[in-house]
């Protein structure tokens, strides 16, 4: 039992491993590291990927993918900022008005996906254009719109002395957790992801599986949209570029194969705060932040290849 647990966790142990390895360099490389401050600053960076990418997870646990999530993290912000700043909106009615307009976004992409039979990398790039076409016409391409003093809680704030941004990524990470493992449609994803036809012979909703699928991701984008709207106190049409990128890579990374039917909403965890660490890690021992991308592609390739590796055994 003990083997078959460490061979299905196989490569996901091998990034928590990394993750203890590189948190021991950093400690010794810097004596500020471990301060409670610096670890609350790297769980508020890894917030806003992880929160991305555990809605990445869901879409690529079904097989699918997700390239607009960057985009649509974007348009929360930006239409948060236009019915606030422009039309007088109150600024947390505004922001449930484009969340809920977010969710509605990830939503046609299922639609599109699934009735339109457009394969989800061509269908969720034409909504990046779009949703990043959209935030352009809007804002008129102008950052100055910023945000209310009260909105800014949703970064700055705490609870019991966490930052509201980690309260948020736990929230969320419990919610997807438990709608994977205990609904039918969290067991319909996984069905949806190892075989589609094998799914519909069983009586799954495919429709509504896929549709729930990329409304939940379009969700996490909205929240995350939020957080990051308030940590910067000002709604900037570039939000959320590469976002895409960085979020498929938390998810690869913590053992989620690209081919969908399985995958673990802890290794995306895991593959988030590994790509936090790296980057507040290099930026305290004053390593060239341009490294970091590097780095990330590596350990994204590393980790595909272990992936494929693993498959062609089994």
């Amino acid at each position: 039992m003990i083997i078959r647990f460490l061979s299905e966790r196989k490569q996901q142990i091998i990034a928590g491993v990394s993750l203890g390895v590189i948190l021991v360099v950093l400690h010794f490389k810097s004596e500020y590291f471990f301060t409670v401050n610096n670890l609350y600053n790297i769980g508020k960076q890894a917030s806003i990927i992880l929160i991305i990418g555990l809605g990445m997870t869901v879409v690529i646990i079904s097989a699918g993918i997700d390239l607009s999530v960057g985009s649509l993290l974007a348009f929360t912000i930006s239409g948060t900022a236009v019915l606030n700043t422009v039309h007088g909106v109150g600024i947390f009615t505004a922001m449930s008005i484009a969340i809920i307009a977010t969710v509605l976004l990830g939503m046609l992409n299922g639609i599109i996906i699934q009735y339109g039979k457009v394969p989800a990398f061509i269908a969720t790039l034409g909504m990046m254009g779009v949703a990043r076409g959209i935030v352009l016409l809007i804002s008129r391409g102008n950052p100055s719109m910023s945000f209310p003093e009260k909105f800014l809680w949703f970064a700055d704030g705490t609870f019991l002395t966490v930052p509201i941004p980690i309260i948020a990524s736990i929230i969320v990470m419990i919610s997807v957790g438990l709608f994977l493992k205990y609904t039918s449609l969290g067991r319909g994803v996984f069905a949806l992801g190892g075989n589609e036809e094998a799914a519909r012979l069983s009586g799954i909703n495919i429709p509504l599986v896929r549709i729930v699928t990329y409304a939940i991701s379009g969700l996490c984008c909205a929240i995350a949209g939020v957080i990051f709207a308030a940590r910067v106190g000002a709604a900037v049409p570039s939000a959320g570029v590469g976002y895409e990128l960085s979020a498929i890579a938390a998810v690869i990374i913590g053992g989620t194969p690209l081919t969908g039917g399985q995958g673990r909403i802890s290794g995306t965890v895991i593959g988030a705060l590994l790509m936090a660490v790296i980057d507040n890690g290099l930026n305290m021992i004053e390593v060239d932040p341009y490294w970091q991308g590097i780095v990330i592609g590596v350990i994204i390739v590393f980790a595909v290849m272990m992936s494929n590796i693993k498959k062609q055994r089994n």
